[in-house]
């Protein structure tokens, strides 16, 4: 009797453990991906689950585009953004399993023009330095020269552009996330090759995968009508908004795909490499496989207890850390209005990866449904986390709102105080970003950028000798402070600026400019 009873309670346990415990069911995420876009004001979204090399879940949710109404399906294809830097490095793991490079060999070897700012680091920078963001520069570093897009700025520009910067730390010591660098990746890719990068990626990569509907540049894809649109919910309902066009490279950001061919990414990620019906054919080699996701730049782990990690870093375009005794790799990708996320977890043999079209819902989004479906899996409780990063949100945007309706509230309160524009007025010039104006336009200054024209924009008084500037592009929340220098007679010589906001992209790295008068 007694034994019967300990074995209808264990019997019990099971039950109730596996209740609570279970893996999320397709109709599960269903209603988790639904819910999440209702709660988190995105307009669509698809997503890819993998597990022991099968696909166990893909769909798509929500619509293409707000104004067509268009449903997303698993075809649908997004920008899947920094996503692109794990086929950058494939890339050049295919040339080194080939010989034809080696993750030692200095850049300057195949880009004599490259140039860093001292003379160690730039003969010392080799290739695995362009992928690990560890070059001693500081955050989103010249990414100015793409943010936002429809500037004139070249390959030669961004070669040359690295030494007029001031490091933040010692060379290889601390981990700074840049894109610049990847875009030079891509150019050592086309180097090597004797293609573009595009051609090489779509040639060696997408192709043998038969991700047939992705594409490694938007020049590659001839029809758009399953494209998404992007969307912004900054102003508090969904809009589209114009799409990014990628310059120079797609190395950093530029591959387009889809939940389906996703799938098959992971899929040959979680075999090592291996791919094909049989898993005879190899894209690279275990041993670039282990390169790949071996962590090169140390980050800090994750305090927290729920997921008991030990270690975080980047290996060569993935982020490495531990989950549960699990080891995990993951990347997340943005671009105005597009934003993804790629999550696997080579001990349990699963993969997740999630696209979105909508600029600060759609992080949200990926984050709640990927850390739900992971958290199933890894045999932890339902956490609430749709409801925990509405509400983290709501907080983050409080925060900014706050700061940036003062600094609005106050140039409105000083827009009676006299400024003698004649002092502004002129021509100025930073060694990497190029030459901007200072104009007056109906008796109000503006500034506006020669190399980039999407920066351009009124300038209002704010305290001393600061101006806030409201640019025409607001596709992303990007709006700038102007601080000016005066000689002893008042005249403006010099210019340093910063964002307002304090969630504003980290693209946009107003804070390294240097500005001087040159007219």
């Amino acid at each position: 009797m007694k034994k019967r009873t300990i074995r209808f309670t264990c019997l019990v346990l099971i039950c109730f453990t596996s209740s609570i415990f279970a893996q999320l069911t397709s109709e599960k995420i269903d209603y988790l991906v639904e819910n999440s876009l209702k709660e988190l004001k995105v307009a669509g979204a698809s997503v890819a689950v993998v597990k022991d090399g099968k696909v166990i879940h893909l769909k798509g949710y929500g619509v293409s585009s707000v104004e067509t109404k268009k449903p997303v399906n698993e075809y649908t294809n997004f920008q899947i953004a920094s996503n692109s830097k794990a086929f950058t490095t494939t890339a050049l793991s295919i040339l080194e399993d080939e010989g034809k490079l080696k993750w030692t060999d200095k850049v300057r070897d195949y880009l004599p023009e490259f140039k860093m700012y001292n003379d160690y680091v730039t003969e010392n920078f080799n290739i695995e330095d362009l992928l690990t963001h560890r070059s001693g520069l500081g955050l989103g570093v010249g990414d100015l020269m793409f943010f936002p897009d429809g500037s004139n700025f070249t390959i030669k520009d961004v070669m040359s552009s690295f030494q007029h910067f001031k490091p933040v730390s010692a060379f290889r010591t601390k981990f700074d996330y840049d894109n610049l660098l990847y875009i030079v990746a891509g150019e050592v890719i086309a180097k090597v090759s004797g293609m573009s990068y595009e051609a090489f990626v779509q040639k060696r990569i997408i192709e043998p995968l038969q991700m047939n509907n992705s594409f490694a540049g938007s020049s590659l894809m001839t029809d758009q009508t399953n494209l998404a649109v992007p969307h912004s919910s900054e102003s508090g309902t969904i809009k589209t908004i114009e799409r990014f066009q990628i310059q120079v490279n797609g190395a950093a950001g530029g591959i387009i795909s889809n939940a389906a061919d996703m799938s098959k990414w992971m899929i040959v990620r979680l075999n090592k490499g291996q791919y094909g019906d049989d898993l005879k054919s190899k894209l690279f080699s275990e041993k670039n496989h282990e390169e790949m996701w071996r962590i090169h730049t140390i980050l800090n782990s994750d305090p927290n207890p729920r997921y008991n990690s030990h270690f975080s870093g980047y290996g060569l375009g993935w982020g490495i850390s531990d989950e549960k005794g699990n080891l995990k790799v993951s990347h997340t990708g943005g671009l105005p209005g597009m934003l993804s996320i790629v999550t696997m977890y080579p001990d349990l043999n699963l993969g997740i990866v999630i696209l979105t079209n909508t600029q600060n819902g759609g992080a949200g989004l990926f984050t709640a449904v990927t850390n739900t479906i992971a958290d199933s899996y890894l045999g932890l409780e339902d956490y609430g986390w749709t409801r925990k990063v509405v509400d983290w949100m709501k907080q983050g945007e409080n925060t900014s709102d706050d700061v940036t309706k003062k600094v609005w509230d106050k140039v409105k309160l000083s827009k009676n105080i006299k400024v003698k524009n004649e002092d502004f007025i002129g021509v100025y010039a930073d060694k990497w970003f190029g030459e901007i104006e200072i104009f007056e336009k109906d008796k109000q200054l503006w500034f506006k950028s020669y190399r980039s024209p999407k920066l351009s924009g009124p300038m209002a008084f704010y305290n001393a000798n600061t101006f806030a500037i409201k640019w025409e592009y607001q596709a992303m929340n990007c709006d700038a402070f102007a601080m000016f220098s005066l000689d002893e007679s008042g005249k403006a010589q010099s210019i340093l600026m910063k964002g307002i906001s304090p969630n504003i992209d980290f693209s946009f790295d107003f804070q390294d400019l240097d500005l001087k008068r040159v007219k």
